[in-house]
């Protein structure tokens, strides 16, 4: 039986994107940042959308092209501190920003990728990042419910794909990308290369093709891509 072609064109993809939808992008900083497929959506101009990402880029670049066009209503982050248009915009009002804890942040997106409600744990206890959550008691220990955190879409950037949309990424960019791959409704994979089935050893695949549904192939890279050298 033959495997799908999920490869496609980058334009026709976003359009899939509507006002008001919630998109999980990936990167850690840099590495990983799905930078042509954001450009895209800049492009496009959905509006009053919900941002989920590890950070928010630096000013100029990434999740900030979407913060200066006015397109997002909500950001969830774990820091927004190298990026002023973004502490600028949430002192204003102009956005809400929900901050999570790193790794409470990633826990969320990995448990909603394994089909769980959420978990708990006693991290931020005694602290305001506690405030107005679910308490749960167990052998005698209080913890905090952590809600799943689910998308609409996922955006992503690897190293290599193939036709089916099974996916490789390179060093931090392995960090939040395959997390968020699992977590949404609709994945949209950019890759540096797509190479043939087949070609990507079984054992290096880092997001199976079954959680992926589109793949764009980058024909070069732009700039903003080699900010960091690897």
């Amino acid at each position: 039986m033959p495997m799908p072609d999920k490869t496609t064109d980058m334009a026709g993809v976003i359009t899939l994107i509507p006002d008001g939808a919630s998109i999980m992008v990936g990167g850690f900083g840099v590495p990983g940042s799905p930078f042509c497929l954001i450009e895209e959506l800049v492009r496009q101009g959905q509006k009053n959308l919900t941002i989920i990402k590890n950070d928010s880029n630096e000013a100029g670049m990434g999740v900030d092209w979407l913060l200066q066009s006015g397109q997002v209503k909500k950001l969830i982050t774990s820091h927004i501190g190298l990026n002023p248009n973004a502490v600028r915009l949430m002192n204003e009002g102009l956005i809400e920003v929900e901050f999570v804890a790193q790794g409470i942040l990633a826990e969320r997106i990995r448990v909603a990728g394994a089909g769980l409600m959420g978990f708990v744990t006693d991290i931020g206890m005694g602290t305001p990042l506690a405030e107005g959550k679910q308490r749960v008691t167990f052998e005698g220990k209080e913890g905090i419910f952590e809600p799943a955190l689910k998308a609409d879409f996922a955006l992503v950037h690897a190293d290599t794909a193939d036709p089916f949309g099974n996916l490789t990424f390179n060093a931090t960019a392995r960090n939040f990308n395959p997390l968020i791959a699992m977590a949404a409704r609709c994945t949209i994979a950019e890759a540096e290369r797509v190479v043939p089935l087949g070609k990507i050893d079984p054992g290096h695949v880092q997001t199976p093709a079954p959680f992926v549904d589109h793949v764009v192939a980058l024909p070069d890279l732009p700039e903003v891509y080699g900010i960091v050298e690897r």
